[in-house]
């Protein structure tokens, strides 16, 4: 198989569109290629698109390739203008296609252009460097922007985020890794950061949108407004504690809460799937006979391990038991600094079992999470 390629973030492209429009406004030499260095360390040899020059500014643009990494952003113009300012410093600006933020506990304050911390210092830096290098000690105002960024976006989380009016500009290394686990990571932290900056006390988890109206039909509560975790529990439980939660509810299908109670943080299928063989393992201290866990290992998914359990009439016992397994490993990870709970669910069953406080912790907060 070949090796993914790597691409450059929408902040790598920004930044080396800064970079030559500023050399095009204080040379006024065309710049059609430009190199910038990233965090990570790869240098981005950028091609230059669409120029467009007055006296007292250039606006230029840089494609995003993501390289093999499916990103909606792929393909986007992101333009930088560069203009002479009053002011002295480097002034950065987003312009049409870049959101805004409009909730707190993001990256940048409510009411800033969504132009992460990250590649503003790489913009600044970029910019600095050419002005050093033809002494130029006025200020430089610089306006990021993408169009068509709008709708892009709304392939985004920008919209569930708070971030309005286009995509942000985002990257930490400036380098995109296909298939990046860390990108999925790093929007789940950015999610509980944002939930914690608005007063949120108990972090409200589940990995996806699976059962939202079973939810919401029995605890009245919009499971659409929780943070999606996706494999990523245990992770997300040590997102929890660092970022100072009191206490956390997870919600979640059997299909993936069943490997929790194996002490498997990462549920994802390429990481381990042992589900049968822990529901026969409960339904075996539940009483079970040799032929039901013989018929419970040769199934293929919970739903219909469930079935036999439910035909036996001892569903509630092995799955109360399997929370049992939860919890421990739910605590176990969260070292006894969280007020944890949990909930497991299925389509055809409804709740197959929940903690012992888990409906207290759904009333006591239920303004919360649904606010």
């Amino acid at each position: 198989m070949d090796k993914l390629r790597k691409g450059f973030t929408t902040g790598s492209c920004a930044a080396a569109a800064a970079k030559a429009a500023c050399l095009m406004l204080l040379t006024g030499n065309i710049k059609e290629t430009i190199s910038i260095g990233t965090p990570k360390g790869p240098v981005f040899d950028a091609k230059i698109e669409d120029i467009i020059g007055t006296p007292d500014s250039v606006k230029c643009a840089v494609r995003k390739d993501g390289g093999d990494d499916p990103d909606v952003t792929t393909g986007a113009l992101i333009y930088a203008e560069v203009a002479f300012a009053e002011e002295t410093g480097v002034r950065i600006l987003g312009g049409e296609g870049v959101g805004r933020v409009t909730r707190p506990g993001l990256d940048q304050p409510v009411g800033e252009a969504a132009i992460n911390s990250v590649p503003r210092a790489m913009i600044t830096e970029a910019i600095a460097e050419v002005c050093r290098l033809y002494d130029h000690e006025g200020g430089i105002t610089v306006t990021i922007s993408v169009p068509g960024g709008e709708k892009i976006a709304e392939h985004t989380f920008n919209p569930r985020l708070g971030i309005e009016g286009g995509i942000s500009i985002i990257g930490t290394s400036g380098v995109v890794e296909p298939m990046s686990e860390q990108a999925i990571l790093d929007t789940i932290r950015v999610e509980l950061s944002q939930k914690k900056a608005e007063g949120h006390t108990v972090a409200f988890i589940s990995p996806g949108n699976y059962g939202l109206d079973f939810m919401k039909e029995t605890y009245g509560t919009d499971l659409d407004r929780s943070v999606k975790c996706s494999n990523y529990i245990g992770d997300t439980i040590d997102m929890i504690r660092e970022l100072g939660f009191d206490g956390m509810l997870l919600t979640g299908h059997a299909g993936k809460l069943v490997k929790v109670s194996g002490g498997i943080m990462n549920t994802h299928s390429r990481m381990a799937d042992c589900r049968m063989e822990l529901i026969s393992a409960a339904a075996a201290r539940e009483g079970a006979s040799n032929d039901l866990i013989l018929h419970i290992l040769d199934c293929l998914t919970t739903e219909e391990a469930f079935a036999l359990l439910e035909e036996e009439g001892i569903l509630k016992n092995v799955s109360g038991r399997i929370m049992q397994g939860i919890m421990y490993h739910l605590n176990r990870r969260a070292q006894g600094e969280l007020h944890i709970e949990c909930i497991m669910y299925n389509k055809e069953n409804g709740i197959l079992a929940a903690s012992d406080g888990a409906e207290d912790m759904i009333n006591k907060h239920r303004e919360q999470w649904n606010g």
